[in-house]
């Protein structure tokens, strides 16, 4: 189970440590598919004295929809909210905080809430490098080992059948390139790194130096690269051209791991494949489907332009029924966005919410909060 970052609340002085009623007037609504944990929300109202949850419990299946079982009752006096999907902006005339519970903010970008610079968000960047790190390892291994084909060949024809034309290649040496060296990217270094890879990390600001390279934002204990020293070369840049040149690296792997904003649509598309096809890159999208043009990715495919892919997110996102790509299993396995589960998921959510609001109280406002969003860059 997840916790904090180990890193303390800063500032604020003795007033700030000892205002435990600065949250008297405010209201938390948490929209999350679970039901109410009753003792965590005993906990948390016990210690801010006047300080309010609200738990709304989503189904899963209508999770990450817009909302509109929710009544205007529900929404009144909320100052804070926990969701992963938007809500209707006039149910919110106090809102001053929003805690996704994604790390990418992409439902939101266009919202009249997010584009209120008075609000302050976060992301719950952090909750899913294990979970997801586990499944870019899992499917790059059971893609490049035929685990699939050797299975069909045992059902159908007993242990006693090899498929000699199969060439299973193991990790030693080779170099993976991640796309986006952020929490997820962080953890699926270090376990590549494991494997004996080596790493080149591509970020879309400059990391010259050794502190730039550190992660503050939450992390599970024991995950990760928080010092940022596991890639043997960092790259930067927000142009095409600068994506290109990493692109060009003689990568093994590509592990896509991009918020998706309107300069990182379709990043990778038919030149870039065909700058992959040097090498017959392994693709990995953990990201979302919009990051990659899916008919240039057909395209790439079937020519052997690259040597797999693993895709959790897809465009269209679920794909139609006898898609191409679903056509492919030897080259190409696709999940139904599914990486980031964990039964431990929310509980790390709940981590972040905690340590935010401490954070809050000390600091006597929304400043040094745990993954606080950068409007600009849309993550």
């Amino acid at each position: 189970m997840g916790s904090t970052n180990t890193t303390a609340p800063t500032g604020g002085g003795a007033e700030g440590i000892n205002n435990f009623d600065v949250f008297k007037n405010d209201i938390l609504m948490l929209h999350v598919p679970l039901p109410p944990d009753q003792a965590w929300i005993d906990k948390l109202e016990n210690k801010y004295p006047g300080f309010k949850v609200r738990w709304v419990h989503r189904s899963w299946q209508d999770y990450g929809k817009d909302d509109e079982s929710t009544t205007a009752e529900q929404y009144e006096g909320v100052t804070m909210l926990c969701s992963y999907y938007p809500h209707k902006a006039e149910l919110l005339p106090k809102l001053k905080w929003v805690q996704l519970t994604s790390a990418g903010a992409d439902p939101w970008l266009q919202h009249p809430l997010y584009l209120n610079k008075e609000i302050v968000f976060c992301t719950a960047n952090g909750c899913h490098p294990p979970q997801i790190a586990e499944w870019v390892i899992g499917t790059y291994l059971m893609l490049s080992h035929h685990f699939l084909p050797y299975h069909d060949a045992a059902t159908q024809h007993g242990q006693s059948q090899v498929l000699r034309h199969l060439t299973t290649v193991d990790s030693p040496g080779m170099r993976m390139g991640i796309l986006g060296y952020g929490a997820i990217g962080r953890q699926v270094a270090r376990v590549a790194q494991a494997l004996g890879m080596e790493i080149y990390a591509y970020t879309r600001r400059p990391k010259p130096t050794p502190e730039s390279r550190k992660d503050d934002s939450y992390h599970v204990p024991g995950t990760g690269d928080p010092d940022g020293i596991i890639p043997s070369k960092w790259f930067s840049g927000s142009s095409r051209e600068d994506i290109d040149h990493f692109l060009g690296q003689d990568l093994d792997i590509l592990v896509v791991s991009l918020p998706l904003t309107a300069s990182t649509k379709q990043i990778i598309g038919r030149k870039q494949f065909d700058i992959l096809a040097k090498k017959k890159t392994f693709l990995s999208n953990i990201a979302r489907g919009g990051h990659v043009d899916t008919e240039a990715l057909v395209e790439a495919l079937k020519e052997d332009k690259i040597r797999g892919a693993a895709l959790d997110v897809t465009d269209p996102e679920p794909l139609p029924q006898g898609h191409e790509l679903l056509k492919m299993p030897d080259k190409c396995f696709v999940t139904p966005h599914v990486s980031w589960q964990t039964p431990f998921y929310f509980e790390r959510v709940k981590a972040i919410l905690e340590e935010n609001l401490e954070r809050w109280r000390v600091n006597g406002g929304p400043r040094g909060l745990v993954n606080l969003m950068d409007r600009e860059s849309g993550y």
